[in-house]
């Protein structure tokens, strides 16, 4: 699939970045960048996603000088060999969600300069996307119990919104019946975290309480320990990854073959990774479903636009940005999303 694009030819003259951020209804502020790559009287956008903010601000005051002529596959290589971190990421991973910024900037820009949309290099159609939201229900840093205020205000702006929701060990059986008369479509278990406030609890009793109480959901990320792996007998067809998702690799690594995966292109950093990694589960029969790493930007309609070409029947967690907010606006667009009628580029603009 890379190969549609490997060989696209872009001039790159400039290059710009421009930090936004927002609160969230997690919790927490967070910024974002954009990432402009700008030559031939065209620009394109991408989104660094990096989660310390003070990267962004760091990467704001950075002079780099990427101007050139490429192709998409060339500039990749010289991203390999660019300064793109003016101080080193708080974590490895940070890497690829920056340089994922670069490159689908890069890719958006090439696309442009040739006057045509990704749907058109790659052949498929940009198709309506299907999306869940994505929220928790309780405050790891409150003494509230969990509840479900905030799916009742959300189905009060739209009333036939899926959910994907963050689990907890608060959450008992009973508090996970109530669940049940909710369209709850993924399970994020958070298992695989290491990360202070976004790691969750690893117990097998917990694990048993949510996938028994909600059965009809992918659960994602669960910490498969000699405790944990009993829970999932029989029902590793609900077992979905999204952490571990770097590329092919990763997913011939995963302790057993999967039916389903979230899909973020900032966790495989390249376009290539990204393409390839869509290609081969397209091969394998392995369905996959977009995921968000709280976009402010252009990166919202990035994965917008992967979803629409490639899965967008799937539970994704593409919600537009408003969702995110700590008080979603009641005209933020319900689903499906439909694509833009004119995308060039990527594709922006889905409503």
């Amino acid at each position: 699939m890379y190969e549609h694009v490997a060989d696209r030819s872009l001039t790159v003259e400039d290059c710009a970045f421009e930090v936004q951020e927002r609160a969230t209804s997690s919790g927490f502020d967070r910024a974002t960048t954009t990432i402009s790559l700008s030559g031939d009287g065209e620009t394109g956008r991408g989104e660094d996603v990096t989660y310390t903010n003070e990267a962004h601000h760091a990467l704001a005051d950075h002079d780099l000088d990427l101007s050139g002529e490429y192709t998409l596959d060339s500039f990749s290589d010289a991203l390999s060999d660019a300064d793109l971190w003016p101080e080193p990421p708080d974590e490895e991973r940070f890497r690829h969600y920056r340089r994922w910024g670069f490159e689908s900037a890069a890719l958006d820009l090439a696309l442009k300069q040739a006057d045509t949309d990704l749907g058109t290099a790659v052949g498929h159609e940009y198709d309506p996307v299907e999306f869940v939201v994505s929220t928790r229900l309780s405050d790891p840093e409150s003494d509230e119990p969990p509840a479900t205020d905030r799916l009742d205000d959300l189905l009060s702006i739209h009333d036939d919104l899926g959910f994907k929701l963050d689990p907890t060990p608060e959450w008992d059986e009973e508090f996970i019946a109530s669940l049940s008369t909710y369209d709850v479509r993924v399970l994020d278990l958070k298992g695989l975290y290491d990360t202070e406030g976004v790691d969750v609890t690893v117990d097998a009793d917990f694990y048993r309480r949510v996938v028994d109480g909600l059965p009809d959901a992918l659960v994602e990320d669960p910490n498969l320990t000699d405790e944990t792996r009993p829970v999932f007998d029989g029902r590793e067809a609900r077992v979905t990854w999204d952490v571990p998702i770097t590329g092919v690799e990763s997913v011939e690594e995963l302790p057993f073959e999967p039916m389903w995966l979230n899909m973020k292109p900032s966790r495989c950093g390249t376009v290539e990774s990204v393409l390839e990694t869509v290609a081969y589960c397209a091969e394998e029969d392995i369905r996959l479903y977009g995921g968000g790493q709280f976009e402010l930007g252009v990166g919202r309609d990035h994965i917008q636009a992967l979803a629409s070409l490639y899965y967008p029947d799937s539970p994704n967690d593409v919600a537009p940005g408003g969702y995110n907010d700590p008080d979603p606006s009641s005209d933020v667009p319900g689903t499906p999303l439909s694509p833009p009628s004119d995308p060039r580029g990527i594709g922006t603009g889905f409503e």
